[in-house]
């Protein structure tokens, strides 16, 4: 999974960033501090492995990887190419969802590029930026739809879409929240590669004494309301405080984030909503050559998943043997014991994975 992490220059974006990979982007307070993208990778936090490699004491641990991608801040006419606005497009265009990190703090300390702070503003500069991108790419292939319906018909469900994707983008709404009919209208969408059809989460980054009253920010509800109208996500965040914890050790961070009141890092809220907004879950593989967990579409199938692996796991899928991974822990982590109470399942190519699943796959090419 790849993340873009976008937002106007000074508004904590870089700052965020680095608190959650620990990869070092330089911050600053001036615009376009971040010139190329800086790429962060992030390991996924999954108690279940845990327990895993505890048992198996494993010779490879192996979590979820998350590619974090902090891109370059953007300004108006970006879609026309003003400052790294080209640069920033292409970025963009090449992650699976976008974190968009919004300022919602005051401080006379940190310029920020347009004078003021106004988070719907914000929003609105970067989404129109993508918006106008999107309607030149939606343009160009309803021109040649247009050209192929006169020669064939069936192409009439893609000219009629496309016609009214363009007159929604043109009402400066993004693609992500136009009103789909059917799965053909789908399938368009996900072909056209629209930037703002990218699923979104808002990271509302906070003061420190606005993170204590989350829902008193005023510039939070602001956000808030725009993140439902849009089919998006929101996430309430404080880049100062991820940048204290990201310097914890682990029982340092446990108690840090109790006395703030929290269960969880900003970072791991962040990928429990990525999870979520992009419909994905994990399945284990759990052995003493390795403990690994496996990232998959919800609704895959058992010889798809195996194709994760390889792909030869996939073409000589022969069955599953899966077992629920709370099963697993009930019966003290012992497969033995879980194939003797009849726990161990055997499935086929019609098994549908279920997160948290723990699997053998058999094969045979």
């Amino acid at each position: 999974m790849k993340l873009g992490m976008v937002g106007l220059p000074n508004v904590g974006k870089s700052t965020l960033f680095n608190a959650i990979t620990n990869a070092g982007a330089q911050s600053a307070n001036y615009p376009f501090c971040t010139i190329e993208p800086n790429v962060g990778m992030v390991s996924v936090p999954d108690e279940r492995l845990e327990k895993l490699a505890e048992i198996y004491q494993p010779d490879k641990f192996t979590p979820a990887v998350i590619e974090f991608v902090d891109i370059a801040g953007l300004v108006k006419g970006a879609s026309k190419g003003e400052g790294l606005g080209n640069k920033f497009l292409s970025n963009i265009r090449e992650v699976d969802a976008i974190v968009h990190v919004v300022r919602c703090f005051e401080s006379d300390d940190i310029i920020h590029v347009e004078g003021s702070v106004d988070p719907a503003r914000d929003i609105e500069t970067i989404n129109l930026e993508l918006i106008f991108s999107d309607i030149e790419i939606a343009t160009r292939r309803l021109d040649k739809a247009t050209k192929a319906l006169k020669g064939d018909k069936s192409f009439q469900l893609e000219v009629d879409f496309l016609k009214r994707l363009i007159a929604h983008l043109e009402e400066g709404l993004p693609a992500r929240s136009i009103e789909i009919t059917d799965d053909a209208e789908t399938e368009i969408l996900n072909t056209t590669s629209l930037l703002s059809a990218k699923p979104v989460i808002y990271a509302c980054n906070m003061s420190e004494n606005d993170f204590s009253d989350i829902e008193a920010n005023a510039h939070f509800g602001t956000v808030k309301a725009i993140a439902e109208k849009e089919k998006a996500e929101i996430l309430p965040i404080c880049a100062a405080l991820e940048a204290e914890i990201s310097g914890l050790d682990d029982e340092e961070k446990v108690l840090f984030l109790e006395e703030l009141g929290l269960e969880r890092s900003g970072l791991d809220r962040m990928i429990q909503k990525c999870y979520s907004l992009l419909g994905l879950i994990s399945y284990l593989t759990a052995g003493k050559p390795e403990v690994r967990a496996w990232t998959i579409t919800k609704g895959t199938k058992a010889p798809q998943a195996a194709g994760k692996i390889h792909t030869d796991f996939e073409r000589g899928f022969i069955r599953a043997e899966v077992i629920a991974f709370t099963d697993f822990m009930d019966c003290g982590g012992s497969m033995v014991t879980a194939k003797e109470k009849g726990l161990v399942r055997s499935e086929g190519k019609e098994y549908v994975m279920n997160d948290g699943d723990i699997v053998l796959f058999r094969f045979n090419v």
